[in-house]
């Protein structure tokens, strides 16, 4: 269950808008957006994993939209109606700016990212920050993992995440450009597009201004939502303009087993561990039906026993709730088209996160969950996320038959975790080759290089993606930070 959006009314959401007289929305020249660098893998079973040029980038609800003489263009109820009555005026009128990650609670280091809750304010004292990012391709499209038939696998550190916390890892059926369109040219690379299976109803649907005020839904599939001392894994499959809200999901303390996850217990939450999630299809190929979600973990380079005796597993009787959104069928087929790697740290002011780790849900009393308390007696609190790896099953690292640690071998030498980041061990448990290449995930100038669409990204000081345009656009200067194929 992603978070409830009513936590984000009052910050600054935002449209791309013109700077010149052309009618489409650029992003303004206050702050540069430059994406955080975060390495992850691609694994097959025959070639071993592939460091992939990926990083992270904001929701573009976390950013300033303004006028071009600095007035907001948002209130504390939303867009300025009067600025921006439609799509093309607020393009018009408006610019968005990029994301300053530092003060938004985000930190990267080689494969690592940490998510904190709280930031210091100019003052010193502890301010909300609640970050949400996606993980972005070098094209400056988001990264489609299609993960039918295939398995997802990371580190995480919960250690420092208290009741009410969530430190949430999932997947979203987004769009791979973020809606990029004519009056939203920077899509994805601004964190546009933003779906799940709540649908929630924001000021944008998949990057265009939503002046109808309609839920957007679409596919989720939650991998990891936990904190110290609960943690669910959920599908949330969608049909006919609807979705299961509530999923089918796996808690083991639900399930009964109340000593399996915790600080201390059979998996130690007080030390870092590792995720491995599997999606079995019928017929053991990446085309099936998706039959069967596997869980394991592995922690200190051991695969752990499950928590069920039958292994932490989610298939079509479990989700027989389901059954008027064709329950995994359709999340199967989601995953197969490809759906959009999104990280997040928030707490519920509504709730106290009492759905995830309170009552038959967890050993969490009702009131500990409540934002107040966790401010006062938790400012530092903090997810780490690391070593994401996705592919052929049995290839991220930890087969399917237990656990081991090996040293990785590498062509180039990652920078190590900063302890001040993160408490994410640097004993590798990966017990296949990684072989790092640059060359295949690189772009060029040249025409044999991939070429950027209309409206996207070409060029600008720190772009790595495409240089040039299809066929019949060409790539013009915006500012020093942007150009785009016009």
């Amino acid at each position: 269950m992603a978070p409830s959006r009513s936590m984000y009314a009052t910050l600054a959401t935002a449209l791309l808008a013109a700077v010149d007289t052309v009618n489409a929305q650029q992003p303004g020249t206050g702050t540069p957006e430059v994406h955080p660098k975060l390495s992850t893998y691609q694994c097959t079973t025959g070639g071993g994993c592939v460091q992939q040029d990926t990083s992270v980038v904001l929701d573009w609800n976390y950013r300033w939209i303004h006028t071009k003489d600095s007035n907001s263009c948002t209130t504390n109820s939303g867009i300025n109606a009067t600025l921006c009555p439609d799509e093309a005026t607020c393009a018009q009128n408006c610019v968005i700016e990029g994301a300053t990650y530092a003060s938004s609670g985000i930190a990267t280091s080689g494969d690592s990212m940490t998510m904190n809750q709280y930031v210091k304010g100019a003052d010193g004292s502890p301010q909300n920050a609640s970050p949400r990012v996606y993980l972005l391709g070098p094209d400056g499209n988001y990264v489609l993992m299609k993960l039918l038939g295939q398995e997802l696998s990371f580190e995480v550190d919960l250690s420092t995440l208290p009741c009410g916390e969530n430190g949430a890892l999932y997947l979203s059926e987004m769009d791979k450009t973020g809606g990029r369109n004519e009056y939203n040219t920077g899509g994805a690379n601004y964190g546009s597009g933003y779906c799940d299976a709540q649908c929630p109803v924001q000021t944008w649907t998949n990057g265009t201004l939503n002046t109808a005020h309609s839920g957007y839904c679409c596919n989720e599939m939650d991998i990891l939502e936990g904190n110290a001392y609960a943690n669910a894994f959920t599908p949330h499959p969608c049909a006919n303009g609807d979705c299961d809200k509530s999923g089918c999901g796996f808690n083991p303390y639900a399930q009964g087993y109340h000593n399996y996850w915790g600080p201390g217990q059979t998996l130690d939450t007080s030390k870092p561990f590792t995720v491995v999630t599997q999606f079995i299809t019928n017929d053991g190929t990446t085309t099936g039906t998706l039959s069967q979600i596997n869980r394991y973990y592995v922690q200190n380079g051991v695969k752990l026993p499950a928590a069920a005796p039958g292994g932490d597993v989610i298939n079509a009787n479990a989700c027989s709730s389901a059954a008027n959104y064709d329950g995994l069928a359709n999340m199967g087929a989601a995953l197969g088209r490809g759906m959009v790697l999104t990280f997040s740290i928030w707490n519920d002011a509504g709730g106290n996160m009492n759905w995830l780790d309170s009552g038959s849900n967890g050993p969490c009393s009702s009131t500990e969950g409540n934002p107040t308390n966790i401010i006062a007696n938790h400012p530092d609190t903090k997810v780490v996320f690391r070593n994401i790896r996705w592919g052929d099953i049995g290839s991220t690292g930890t087969t399917s038959g237990g656990g081991g640690s090996t040293t990785v071998t590498s062509k180039t030498t990652s920078k190590p975790t900063s302890s001040s980041t993160s408490r994410v061990t640097t004993t590798p448990i990966s017990t296949t080759k990684v072989t790092t290449t640059t060359s295949s995930k690189t772009t060029t100038s040249t025409a044999a290089g991939p070429a950027q669409s209309h409206w996207g990204q070409c060029g600008g000081n720190g772009w790595t993606g495409p240089k040039v345009c299809a066929s019949p656009y060409t790539c013009k200067v915006q500012n020093d930070w942007y150009a785009q194929c016009l």
